[in-house]
């Protein structure tokens, strides 16, 4: 049988064909970890090394966020979102939950949290995202259409509400919850639409039997 060794042309060449990164995606460098002339080896198991090259496209942006373990059992896949941004305060995002971390994060000195992405929908015309925008997205579990809703920080002990009645005096009105979030609370039972409703609670002689009257809100 012929022996036949390797050219040192083909072995340069197999040696040269190693030292080329190759993307796999188009995109732009945004930063490269490293100096000219220094090698790059596979990180010991345990220890986090930082990648050679970031890089980054503008074609598949997605949200990511921390949310809190006691939520995390009603979140699934394909949930809808919504998501805001700072740079782009008048709008709302569209997106859809994309992945949720099969584990919990336990970091010193914060909640126990589980990492969700939400990945956006088509953006509107004319919009153009960076990447590294500070967002937040809200996850809809349900919804509902012509409810009677509340400021949810007017609930009080989430039971009940103080009301401003005929005579000019506060009293307490129980109401019954129904869909609620951060932001507003969705009322089942106990309130008409145009109550008036306290807005200033825990201001000093707020309560129960007060004589009072409506004034401008913070607003006007």
């Amino acid at each position: 049988m012929a022996y036949s060794p390797t050219s040192p042309v083909s072995t340069a060449s197999a040696l040269l064909e190693q030292t080329f990164l190759r993307a796999p995606f188009d995109g732009a460098v945004a930063e490269v970890t490293g100096e000219v002339g220094e090698y790059a080896t596979p990180s010991p198991p345990g220890v986090m090394t930082p990648p050679a090259i970031d890089l980054l496209t503008d074609g598949c942006h997605y949200i990511s966020a921390p949310i809190d373990e006691v939520d995390a059992s009603e979140i699934d896949v394909g949930l809808p979102v919504r998501v805001t941004l700072d740079a782009f305060r008048d709008k709302i995002f569209p997106a859809k939950v994309r992945r949720i971390s099969p584990y919990i994060l336990d970091q010193e000195k914060q909640a126990r949290t589980v990492e969700v992405e939400a990945e956006l929908s088509a953006l509107p015309e004319g919009i153009k995202l960076l990447a590294g925008y500070s967002a937040d997205m809200e996850i809809i579990l349900d919804s509902g259409d012509n409810a009677l809703r509340i400021p949810s920080e007017l609930v009080v002990d989430e039971t009940f509400v103080l009301v401003l009645d005929g005579d000019g005096v506060l009293q307490r009105q129980a109401i019954e919850k129904g869909l609620a979030n951060w932001r507003y609370t969705e009322v089942l039972g106990g309130l008409r639409e145009g109550d008036q409703i306290v807005s200033n609670i825990g201001s000093s002689g707020v309560e129960a039997g007060a004589a009072a009257k409506v004034g401008p809100s913070a607003n006007d």
